[in-house]
């Protein structure tokens, strides 16, 4: 795995706001270990579709899963995709609203989406379930069905860039004296306390995974 800064290939190269742009691939990987979902693209017989999904890492590689019947996942099989992540941090408010921004965190990743099977696909899915709900060692283990009805898929992180934007509005000279607000609103988001399901029987245990997460930040920054 390299760490350059450099892009790695013209189509993940910014263009705009290109002091933003980040590539080396460790900064990369910190976007995507704090995001949660990913949005696949993918060119399909009906015409190009974008679905939200769930995602793990693993190496260098993103892994994304879902039913077999799942068209946006048989369209990119060995096909190629684009996923992007992206982490809202906050509202930005300058003194004018065409100077309104985001403070970010984003990561685009292109490339050919591979298929998990065998053994592998089993490790692929305890990946992507652990990095939502760390609690694949205490639940029910899957069934045969289920792991025959789920699709794995991989795209190595050699494509991809970040782009992040922090801190104050970007504000004319002229309006610095003005008499309007501007500033930076954060947006922090929490996991809450669990909430047991209605049907559940028993006194089961809350998982230790779900009890770590309850109360954490759901996008730390860094």
């Amino acid at each position: 795995m390299t760490d350059s800064q450099q892009p790695a290939s013209a189509r993940t190269t910014l263009k705009r706001g290109k002091d933003r742009a980040v590539y080396a691939r460790s900064e990369i990987r910190e976007v995507l270990e704090a995001g949660l979902i990913a949005h696949v693209g993918v060119v399909t017989e009906q015409g190009p579709i974008v679905l939200p999904m769930v995602y793990g890492l693993r190496d260098d590689e993103i892994l994304i899963h879902g039913g077999v019947a799942n068209a946006m996942l048989r369209g990119g099989r060995s096909a190629d995709v684009c996923i992007t992540v992206t982490i809202v941090d906050g509202l930005v408010v300058a003194r004018t609203p065409l100077h309104n921004s985001m403070n970010y965190r984003s990561v685009v990743i292109r490339g050919e989406a591979i298929l998990v099977d065998g053994d592998d696909k089993f490790a692929a899915l305890k990946i992507i379930n652990d990095h939502i709900a760390p609690m694949w060692d205490t639940a029910r283990p899957p069934s045969d069905a289920e792991f025959r009805q789920t699709m794995v898929l991989s795209v190595e992180l050699t494509e991809a860039s970040a782009k992040i934007r922090g801190g104050d509005p970007i504000d004319d000279e002229s309006d610095i004296d003005g008499p309007y607000w501007a500033g930076v609103l954060p947006l922090n988001t929490s996991w809450g306390d669990p909430i047991a399901s209605a049907d559940l029987r028993g006194d089961p245990a809350i998982p230790d995974g779900v009890i770590q997460r309850a109360g954490t930040n759901a996008h730390p920054n860094g």
